[in-house]
C-alpha cells in the first residue's frame, strides 16, 4: 500500500494541474486549431461571437466533472473578469468575459506507467460542447440577469436556440456569485 502525506498529495494535484492547463494552452494556441472556429457564427439568443484571442487570457480555474459529462474544463477570463476575481468584486463590472473550455476525461497511460498504477488523469479530446462563453453587459443582457450566453461546439457552430434558453436558468443556484459557478484559483 502506498501511503502519501497531504503535503504529497497537494503537490501531485498541483502537477497535474499545470499539466492539463500546459496542454490546454499548448492545445489551442494557435486561432482555428481544436474546437475554435473564426468566430463569424454568432450564437441565438445573445448574439455573442466567440471572442477573438480568448485562447490568450488567463486562467481562473480548473474543473472536473462527473456523472454523464465526465469532462474537464479549464476556465478563462478577460482582463476585467481576472480583476473582479482577484480583487473579490461581485457583481462583476459590465465587460467580463468567462470563457469555459471542456475536454474528455481520460486516462493518461504514460503517466501511469511512470507512477506505477492507474492515478493521472489528462484532457482528452474537446467534447462536443466544448466551449461556453458568459459576457456581462447589465443593460443588454437585464432580462438574464446581466449575463448573455453562448455555446459553441468544437467546430466553432453555435448550439440552437432551444440549447441557449436553458443557460440563464442553469446558473441561477449561483445567484449569490453574480451567477456564476467558477470561483478564483490563485
Amino acid at each position: 500500500m502506498i501511503t502519501m502525506t497531504a503535503r504529497g498529495l497537494k503537490y501531485r494535484v498541483v502537477l497535474v494541474g499545470l499539466a492539463f492547463c500546459s496542454f490546454s494552452l499548448a492545445a489551442g494556441t494557435k486561432e482555428g486549431a481544436s474546437g475554435t472556429a473564426n468566430g463569424s457564427a454568432a450564437a441565438p439568443v445573445f448574439g455573442i461571437k466567440i471572442p477573438p484571442k480568448y485562447r490568450d487570457w488567463r486562467l481562473i480555474s480548473v474543473a472536473h466533472e462527473e456523472g454523464s459529462l465526465n469532462d474537464i474544463r479549464a476556465i478563462l477570463g478577460n482582463d476585467v473578469a481576472l480583476k473582479a476575481y482577484r480583487q473579490g468584486t461581485l457583481p462583476f463590472p459590465d465587460g467580463t468575459i468567462i470563457v469555459r473550455l471542456a475536454y474528455s476525461y481520460v486516462s493518461s497511460e504514460e503517466n501511469n506507467k511512470v507512477f506505477g498504477r492507474v492515478q493521472s488523469f489528462v484532457a482528452g479530446p474537446p467534447t462536443d460542447w466544448y466551449l461556453q462563453v458568459m459576457v456581462k453587459d447589465s443593460k443588454k443582457y437585464a432580462s438574464t440577469r446581466g449575463w448573455g450566453y453562448a455555446q459553441f461546439n468544437k467546430d466553432g457552430k453555435p448550439a440552437d436556440a432551444a440549447k441557449h434558453n436553458t443557460c440563464a436558468p442553469c446558473h441561477e443556484p449561483a445567484s449569490a456569485r453574480d451567477f456564476v459557478f467558477t470561483t478564483y484559483a490563485p
